[in-house]
């Protein structure tokens, strides 16, 4: 096996990399700060920083106008995806917290895209079969439970438009996935990793980014 470089990401290197990173606003820092300070047990399950900018790049990369997010916690990734949809854009977001995207609420109305988000309270499977089942999703964003990722990516890669892309988060979990005898969470993430690249309607690609992110282009 031939590893393209060895780089490390150390704190300074990774602070560096922030730096030359679009800056969080005002709005998406107060947000990340806040759930830390609020709900520090539960706070790594807000996507890391650098992947806000990323995930609004790929909106307006693939020019989403309808976006479904599977998982939105206090509200972060969704904030950084609708602020880079165009005014009559919309994304659904899925959860089952009212106290934890309560937070969401808060930003989305601050950053002046409350109007862009349409949350809905519910079991996401359930959500997403309520659906249109014809293809019709731009773009989507799948980091909720680990046990339902397969159920969700077989509710969505259909209704995803030629070209529309998935990106998944966690796929890596915290290194995890390389233990064969892995167990609950870090085993779900290892089936899905591989029915993914079993996928012939996906063409996909895992990156080293965060805690691993697959973005998948529906053929």
């Amino acid at each position: 096996m031939t590893k393209g470089n060895d780089t490390k990401i150390t704190d300074e290197l990774y602070a560096y990399a922030l730096a030359h990173n679009p800056p969080l606003d005002v709005v998406q820092r107060e947000l990340v700060e806040t759930t830390y300070a609020e709900l520090p047990a539960h706070a790594g399950m807000q996507s890391a920083q650098e992947q806000g900018p990323l995930l609004a790049f790929l909106v307006r990369l693939t020019g989403a106008r309808h976006i479904v997010e599977v998982g939105t916690f206090t509200g972060f990734s969704a904030l950084s995806m609708a602020q880079a949809l165009p005014s009559d854009g919309v994304l659904i977001a899925c959860d089952i917290s009212e106290e934890w995207t309560a937070y969401g609420r808060e930003a989305w109305e601050k950053a002046g895209v409350a109007d862009r988000v349409d949350l809905r309270i519910a079991p996401a499977l359930d959500t997403l079969r309520a659906m249109p089942a014809e293809p019709h999703i731009d773009m989507a964003y799948l980091d909720a439970d680990k046990g339902n990722y397969i159920a969700y990516w077989e509710e969505l890669v259909p209704r995803m438009r030629p070209g529309g892309l998935v990106v998944t988060d966690n796929v890596l979990f915290h290194g995890s996935v390389t233990d064969p005898r892995a167990t609950g969470n870090a085993d779900a993430i290892r089936e899905f990793n591989d029915h993914v690249v079993a996928d012939a309607r996906m063409d996909s690609v895992l990156l080293t980014v965060a805690d691993g992110l697959t973005l998948s282009r529906r053929k």
